[in-house]
């Protein structure tokens, strides 16, 4: 912790984050520190001590994550506004104090401190925690805690640039805190969107000129569709980095010719190893190569898995399932290697569609309806037939009303073209709309 702590002062008089209502420097973020590690001392809180610290990104709540780092505490950050969830995260945490960023309040939670195996070795080596919450089948979330010392030790010998960074992942997200962690490590400039829809993402890009955006696809592909460019200029980006679900091929061409002067990165990680370092084989290809010093990969039957240095210490309250006695962790992620030792991500092994016995992947099919200008967005599941036990059905989305016997030919007939019979969707569903979460993923049914 101590060497970003010297980045924040080092940078002291550069700009750090703006918000719809305040902008701030990193001299602030020092001072917001202070402020912070008084407060929770004040509070009686201590190494080992596990705190919930409720909030998405504020100066605040980047101020308090960073104080309880440094006072070696077990964080527990929760952005979601569902209370439900908020209170199921708080018991599976087991937290002990509770900070509400945004009344500024640290409340003791009345918990016995939680004698863990995995957060007792933490306090033995005097060193902070960070939990993290990940689906769980059974659908209670998995708390895995990961040694955060370790996490923001990657970050150290970044060289200092001057960028202007969207926060778009949110705060109890890997991928939102490897952007904050990194914009420290290098002096950039974050802008936290007030909601995180087109409309919002665009007026700030416009208005700050910011150079990065990371994003997930089905948020990219909402923004595509808005054609949000004729009403907001967006010109300043020159980067945007993708991840958290496959990239349908069809739909980065689409992306990369509304954003010819963009750099396309498609990056990868997990809740549990972290997010690797990685090298597109082009900016208009979704194959990738994981180049990082701190992780090993490899493919066993389709399957990517991936040991790291940052990876997580355990499930605080689910088994090791995903994971091998020799630390390799089982991804889920289903790929493809080509001969120039670049990797494509194809979908999620649970995801795969059984129809006859034959497997189909979501995301192929996906890629293929996104080829057609009428079919603005689309999500591929499973549905329950009696003869071939499943069959594929595709929900879309028109740019325009079109007869449903029409669509249906028309769909088919493209298909036919470019997939095997038994992938071909069995039933087009026409929506107004997607299910999509609070992280801008699509949420499948069937």
């Amino acid at each position: 912790m101590n060497h970003l702590l010297n980045k924040i002062k080092a940078y002291d008089k550069k700009d750090f984050l703006l918000t719809e209502y305040l902008s701030s420097s990193y001299g602030d973020l020092l001072n917001r520190i202070d402020w912070w590690q008084s407060k929770i001392t004040d509070n009686g809180i201590v190494s080992g001590d596990i705190v919930a610290l409720i909030g998405d990104y504020s100066l605040d709540a980047i101020a308090a994550f960073f104080s309880l780092a440094e006072i070696k505490a077990v964080i527990v950050p929760i952005a979601t506004r569902i209370k439900e969830e908020i209170n199921v995260r708080v018991k599976e945490s087991h937290a002990q104090f509770y900070i509400n960023v945004e009344l500024l309040t640290v409340d003791s939670m009345n918990t016995p401190r939680w004698e863990h195996p995995l957060i007792n070795g933490l306090r033995e080596e005097k060193c902070s925690g960070l939990v993290l919450f990940t689906s769980g089948s059974s659908g209670k979330p998995k708390a895995m805690i990961h040694n955060l010392d370790n996490l923001l030790a990657s970050y150290e010998g970044r060289r200092e640039k001057s960028l202007k960074m969207m926060v778009f992942l949110m705060f109890d997200h890997i991928g939102g805190l490897n952007t904050l962690l990194n914009a420290v490590s290098i002096g950039a400039m974050l802008v936290v969107p007030n909601e995180r829809g087109p409309e919002s993402v665009a007026k700030l890009i416009e208005r700050y000129k910011i150079q990065v955006l990371p994003a997930s696809p089905t948020f990219l592909n909402l923004l595509l569709i808005s054609e949000l460019s004729e009403k907001h200029d967006l010109g300043s980006l020159r980067i945007i980095s993708y991840g958290t679900e496959p990239m349908p091929e069809s739909l980065l061409k689409r992306l990369r010719a509304y954003f010819p002067k963009v750099r396309f990165i498609q990056t990868y990680g997990t809740s549990e190893t972290g997010i690797s370092s990685t090298i597109s084989e082009t900016s208009d290809s979704i194959s990738l190569r994981i180049d990082d010093p701190n992780t090993e990969s490899k493919i066993v039957n389709g399957e990517l898995w991936l040991r790291t240095k940052t990876q997580t210490l355990g499930y605080l309250n689910a088994p090791m399932d995903s994971f091998t006695e020799d630390g390799w962790f089982r991804t889920g992620d289903q790929v493809e290697m080509d001969t120039n030792g670049f990797m494509k991500i194809i979908g999620r092994m649970r995801e795969v569609i059984n129809v006859g016995g034959q497997k189909v992947l979501p995301s192929e099919v996906e890629s293929v309806l996104l080829e057609l200008d009428f079919i603005q967005d689309c999500i591929v599941s499973a549905e329950s037939n009696a003869i071939t036990g499943q069959a594929v059905v595709a929900n879309v989305v028109l740019k325009d009303q079109m007869d449903p016997i029409l669509l249906r030919k028309t769909v088919r007939q493209y298909c036919l073209s470019k997939l095997d019979p038994y992938k071909i969707p069995a039933k087009i569903k026409v929506t107004e709309s997607l299910n999509v979460s609070e992280r801008f993923k699509k949420t499948r049914i069937g």
